[in-house]
């Protein structure tokens, strides 16, 4: 008679295979995660820009001037902008004729808010490059994290959250481009940087810093760095040339205007130019946030070099707006920085996981322990900068009311027609330039003068572009020349020309 089966030998049922989960559909489909991260924080930024616009806290600096240089743009016309001066050419500013591909869009929406949303759509771009390599280097969560924390970055928010500067082209471009050269593709990082030549002067220096990196992973690989050198030679002579060619020939005094800002009025001694970048210690603060945001293991990566230019402009430079962490400034660091990030963990060891296609790989290694590390101190760092800057106010109900004096600002504006001509303030200024010729009021303007005066003498940014002296002087000069006042109320002034 057979013995029976001990019931701990009897042959057990195989368990079902569980769901996929939604992480294995994101390592099937990288790029799912990569833009689906970007339209959340397009849209993030649309709303904090648009609601910013929409309370009168955007400025014709610099908001206003890039209306007027784009709304001629749109109509065939020069770039003259009546806010930088009396037919002053914006070329002669900076070099930015990439702006003019807006043109066509505000043509159809002529209104401030289509180079808000454009801003937006332009820095959300980037989180797209970083997710993707992200994920192919390190896996799914990762990549989520890379993506949240090139879109909630300090330098990006504050310059998404902003009036529009032309940096918003840079900032993709530098994701593409750093990326490329993460993933030793040199022409595609190429590719990705010329553009940069038509986004600011100042940019030729770092398509240089891209030839370079070009150049350096040539010799590596034993291939002829001549191509990469040429890209150097090319960004070096562009900044050169539109430096002391172009912008001088556009700009009204005939020079380039920001030779002052970066000597300081005088030429500095050598033993006190290196003093200049370190001091005073606010600049240490703009090195040890950035530093922050690559975990710090993303100093070890060579991509963190195309930094160098910008930041050295910045650090040398006389002007106290450049060393700090407000402002646009930091915006086209931000995704070099993440870059190095993602490149310094491949340099860690992190193995692949599944490809998109579904090609299985070897399974993947966990992270060591520095490059988890590095990923909580950048994420740490994105978190304590957040609340520091404009992104909060999404969730904040106060930022969507409508103040009272809003509301008689609102009313003011309104009394002003359509294609008039408007001396303002600052603030002001940036809600008529899409209807109005719009000048600042602080400027002397070319007589017979506006048709209207409007000023907000509550405008904490009146003391820049133009002084509360300089306002004063204007105001009273346009009411000796017979300007009537129309409005008088709580600091709110408008003149009509009699």
């Amino acid at each position: 008679m057979p013995l029976a089966l001990a019931p701990h030998s009897r042959p057990r049922p195989r368990p079902a295979a569980p769901p996929p989960r939604r992480t294995a559909r994101l390592v099937r489909h990288p790029a799912a995660l990569a833009w689906g991260l970007a339209a959340v924080f397009a849209a993030l930024y649309v709303c904090v820009g648009a609601n910013r616009h929409r309370r009168g806290l955007t400025k014709a600096y610099d908001l206003g001037i890039f209306e007027q240089a784009v709304r001629a743009y749109a109509h065939l016309r020069a770039p003259v902008v009546p806010l930088k001066g009396p037919g002053y050419h914006l070329l002669g500013d900076h070099f930015h004729p990439l702006i003019a591909t807006l043109a066509p869009a505000y043509r159809v929406f002529p209104t401030p808010l289509t180079l808000v949303v454009a801003q937006a759509l332009l820095m959300a771009l980037a989180v797209v490059p970083l997710t993707r390599w992200a994920h192919e280097v390190a896996g799914p969560r990762v990549a989520l994290l890379v993506g949240c924390v090139t879109g909630a970055s300090w330098g990006i928010v504050r310059a998404a959250a902003d009036d529009f500067h032309e940096i918003a082209f840079a900032v993709p471009l530098l994701a593409f481009a750093a990326t490329a050269l993460g993933r030793r593709r040199p022409l595609a990082a190429a590719l990705w940087s010329l553009p940069l030549l038509l986004v600011k002067e100042d940019l030729g220096l770092t398509v240089a810093a891209v030839g370079l990196l070009i150049a350096w992973q040539a010799r590596q690989d034993r291939r002829a760095p001549l191509p990469g050198l040429a890209l150097a030679a090319l960004g070096l002579a562009a900044t050169a040339l539109t430096v002391l060619v172009v912008l001088p020939a556009f700009n009204p005094s005939g020079g380039f205007d920001y030779w002052q800002q970066l000597d300081g009025g005088g030429r500095p001694s050598l033993w006190a130019l290196p003093l200049r970048f370190g001091w005073p210690p606010v600049k240490w603060l703009l090195l040890f946030l950035l530093a922050a945001t690559t975990g710090f293991l993303g100093l070890r990566s060579p991509l963190l070099l195309l930094c160098v230019p910008t930041l050295a402009w910045r650090l040398s430079s006389a002007n106290p707006h450049y060393w700090g962490v407000s402002y646009h400034y930091s915006a086209v660091l931000m995704p070099i920085a993440v870059a190095a990030l993602v490149d310094a963990l491949r340099r860690s060891g992190a193995r692949p996981g599944p490809s998109p296609t579904g090609a299985p790989c070897a399974p993947r290694a966990p992270l060591a322990r520095p490059a988890r590390r590095a990923l909580a101190v950048s994420a740490l760092v994105t978190a304590v900068t957040l609340p520091l800057y404009p992104l909060h106010e999404v969730v904040m109900p106060e930022a969507w009311s409508t103040s009272p004096r809003l509301a008689e600002t609102r009313a003011m504006l309104r009394l002003i027609p359509d294609d008039a001509t408007v001396a303002a303030s600052n603030r002001l200024a940036a809600q008529l330039t899409d209807r109005a010729e719009v000048s600042l009021v602080c400027r002397q303007p070319v007589w017979p003068g506006p048709d209207w005066v409007v000023v907000d003498l509550r405008d904490p940014s009146v003391r820049a572009p133009c002084a509360t002296a300089d306002t004063a002087r204007m105001l009273t000069l346009y009411q000796s020349y017979g300007y009537r006042r129309l409005v008088d109320q709580d600091g709110l002034l408008l003149l009509r020309l009699p």
